[in-house]
């Protein structure tokens, strides 16, 4: 059961009060409400009380609606707030001028009850779903940061290869939205370390045969903990733990696919993977000078890696470098 306390908080802003008592007599029975009669309070309210959305009139005496947005979303404390604009101006115009000021939404005056509340229902609704996407963003960010614990790898190597993936993600013809979802998921990929023996896992020499085999796990173990999922960022993930230790000619684990059969993510995060592996210190070894790690990309084309792939990744050499310095290991 919801209490008054978990309803959704909304600010009301105009300097009619009768406007203000309108919109309490609309909204009062399902969110919590603050009020304010001009600009300069409702801005003070915002940054104070955090109000989930504020419902804004633009022709008010001193600081018009337009430049309270503009405030509102200059402001990092704020800017996340939706403003809709409750206001008589009905111009194309003047809707323009809302939008580019920052509001989510323009209700005209007089207001249909009906209508404010299924504008704001919709947009808190947006919030809520903003919300549930970046607490799930976290997770997956978490459980990725689980595995490197396990791991002699650092949280570093897991932001350079992941920005690797999305520089290369888009080079190969990826959306901005499927690059950012590749970025997201490629943390990812050795989540499955989680269930590997820490005998064999932090091993400092070379692993023997059984040794090998149960290390080899880690990507069908990881593909079970991410599960399966129709699309977006989350099946990116499985595929990426399933296949980034898949190569090119076969040869690869833990299906032996070759080629295309290997999912593009899989392929773009094998090549992140490894140079970013080549290029930095570890425990066993000093980092590879980065023409050494080029060669070894050139070396292993259509053998471990996509070739076409790597003549992509080397032709974004520049981004490369300014990703290494930008999260080089402190």
């Amino acid at each position: 059961m919801t209490t008054f306390q978990q309803l959704p908080l909304i600010l009301a802003v105009d300097d009619e009060a009768s406007n203000l008592q309108l919109l309490r007599q609309i909204l009062q029975d399902h969110y919590r409400l603050l009020f304010a009669k001009d600009a300069a309070r409702a801005l003070e309210l915002a940054r104070q009380e955090q109000p989930n959305l504020i419902l804004l009139d633009v022709m008010m005496p001193g600081m018009s609606g337009h430049e309270a947005c503009r405030i509102l979303k200059a402001d990092e404390a704020t800017a996340a707030i939706p403003v809709i604009f409750v206001t008589a101006l009905s111009d194309q115009d003047d809707e323009v001028r809302g939008f580019e000021a920052g509001a989510v939404d323009y209700i005209t005056k007089p207001v249909s009850p009906p209508i404010v509340r299924a504008r704001v229902r919709t947009h808190l609704s947006l919030v809520r779903l903003d919300e549930l996407k970046e607490t799930r963003l976290q997770i997956v960010q978490r459980l990725g940061l689980a595995a490197e614990y396990k791991d002699n790898e650092t949280g570093m190597h897991v932001i350079r290869m992941s920005h690797y993936a999305r520089l290369l993600g888009v080079a190969a013809g990826l959306s901005e939205a499927e690059a950012d979802d590749l970025l997201h998921a490629a943390p990812m990929h050795d989540v499955g370390k989680i269930g590997i023996p820490d005998r064999i896992l932090q091993k400092p020499g070379k692993l023997d045969a059984e040794e090998w085999e149960v290390m080899q796990r880690h990507a069908t173990i990881g593909g079970d903990i991410i599960g399966e999922h129709p699309h977006g960022m989350l099946r990116l993930a499985r595929n990426i733990a399933l296949a980034h230790h898949e190569k090119y000619d076969g040869t690869g684990y833990p299906k032996g696919l070759a080629g295309s059969e290997i999912p593009l993510e899989g392929r773009i995060v094998a090549i992140a993977d490894v140079f970013d592996a080549l290029t930095s210190a570890r425990p066993y070894k000093p980092a590879w000078p980065l023409e050494k790690a080029i060669g070894y990309l050139e070396e292993q084309r259509g053998r471990h890696f996509d070739p076409a792939l790597v003549d992509l990744f080397l032709a974004q050499m520049p981004a490369i470098r300014d990703i290494m310095e930008r999260w080089a290991e402190r």
